[in-house]
């Protein structure tokens, strides 16, 4: 189908942070517009690729990357602050009345601190003159499966400055091996840490040469897929008063001020109680900063996290840490083994905790804290404790991922000793 060249009228953001706009053929989604404004887009179907702003919102402001609205990294750089921030939250809003339930939303918490804290960057290699290859690293174009070449990231932390120059220098290395690979960088107190994926087994040449290209990036770690080629220094991170070496790759919050700002307000929901289960526990961001006042069960499914946190919890000023590895989608804890505990927190993947929201409905476990990085999962697994006669005390929206459609979210919810009027009630 051709493009067809129209003028729309922009009504609001969507959840990816594009522009909605109805052509009278239906609605149409049109990136880094902005709602209010008066367009010419390139229509095809549904999907419009913006051509003008023939009335700009008052909103609009200079986007702060040169890249924006080429590289695929960030949806919304262009929106003031404060309808910015009252777009996320109404994601919340929005998904929360989609399944039924009216609740007051907190403001949203910028929890963006000094910026990211981990990238994944792309390596691509083509035949340069001479028969030698070029490297091209950096971010997937918006839209596409190309590679955008960047030199720099603006929402990176300082932590991370070097981190596309390292990155460039381990790519080289396998610039002839001709595979695409993806190249993941985290910030940590000892330095860089890296794990290469898409290279596969490597022969020995390949790995002396890849640590030889360590020690000139001055990499703290390197490691092919999960396996440590060399570790120069221990790649900790500060979780509480522990320090945590998380296995290659591993989970971790986007940035260090996301990371305290949730912690935070997960100890504050559950104050001082003797025993806490913790469930997708990851590395132990919450895990080791709630064993500082209770016993702790950390319960996940990854075995090399669970040893991370294991190691990390043996140290003075933490209360008895227990870890199991459990696949808690086909294995939930159940009611009869959740009873025992005073609070229970559960931070799952995107996808939500379904089978074992729906197992913690069925207890009475005083205190539920769910932490989610998607509105949608979040809704449903609410709604299945709300079901099971919890009351949602209140959802608080977190923006780690500033300029992305993402939202990081807390709800609390308690069994009422006795029965009360909810505050996460039904709509209608």
């Amino acid at each position: 189908m051709n493009a067809l060249h129209r003028r729309l009228e922009i009504e609001r953001l969507g959840q990816k942070g594009e522009g909605l706009a109805h052509d009278g053929r239906g609605l149409v989604f049109v990136p880094y517009a902005l709602a209010g404004e008066v367009v010419i887009a390139d229509v095809d179907g549904d999907r419009g690729r913006l051509a003008e702003i023939i009335v700009a919102s008052p909103d609009r402001i200079a986007p702060l990357c040169a890249h924006f609205s080429h590289c695929g990294g960030c949806a919304v750089q262009t929106l003031a602050p404060a309808p910015y921030a009252q777009w996320k939250r109404d994601l919340v809003i929005a998904a929360l009345a989609h399944v039924g339930i009216d609740c007051a939303v907190a403001p949203l918490v910028d929890a963006h601190g000094e910026g990211r804290r981990r990238a994944t960057f792309h390596a691509r290699f083509d035949q340069g003159l001479a028969g030698r290859a070029r490297t091209f690293i950096g971010f997937m174009q918006a839209r596409s499966h190309q590679i955008l070449p960047i030199t720099e990231c603006p929402i990176l932390a300082p932590g991370m400055a070097h981190a596309l120059p390292a990155a460039r220098l381990i790519a080289d290395v396998l610039a002839d091996h001709g595979k695409p690979l993806d190249l993941v960088v985290t910030a940590t107190n000892a330095g860089l840490d890296l794990d290469l994926h898409g290279a596969g087994k490597l022969p020995d040449e390949l790995r002396q040469r890849l640590i030889t290209a360590a020690a000139e990036a001055d990499l703290a770690r390197l490691s092919n897929h999960g396996l440590v080629l060399i570790e120069r220094r221990a790649p900790q991170i500060t979780m509480g008063v522990a320090q945590v070496v998380p296995p290659p790759g591993g989970f971790l919050q986007a940035t260090q001020a996301g990371e305290e700002a949730l912690a935070a307000h997960v100890l504050s929901a559950i104050g001082k109680v003797k025993r806490v289960a913790d469930l997708f526990a990851g590395v132990g961001t919450f895990a080791l900063r709630l064993a500082e006042k209770s016993e702790v069960l950390a319960v996940e499914s990854e075995a090399a996290a669970i040893a991370a946190l294991t190691r990390a919890a043996h140290r003075p000023g933490l209360r008895q840490v227990r870890t199991e590895t459990r696949d808690l989608f086909r294995r939930p804890l159940l009611a009869a083994e959740l009873n025992g505990f005073d609070a229970v927190v559960f931070d799952p993947p995107r996808s939500g905790a379904k089978d074992q929201s729906e197992a913690l409905a069925q207890s009475q476990v005083p205190c539920v804290v769910a932490v989610s990085c998607s509105v949608q999962s979040f809704a449903r697994d609410a709604r299945s404790l709300i079901d099971g006669g919890y009351v949602l005390e209140s959802v608080t929206p977190f923006d780690q991922f500033r300029h992305s459609a993402h939202v990081e979210i807390i709800g609390v919810f308690r069994r009422p000793v006795n029965k009360g009027k909810k505050r996460g009630r039904l709509l209608g």
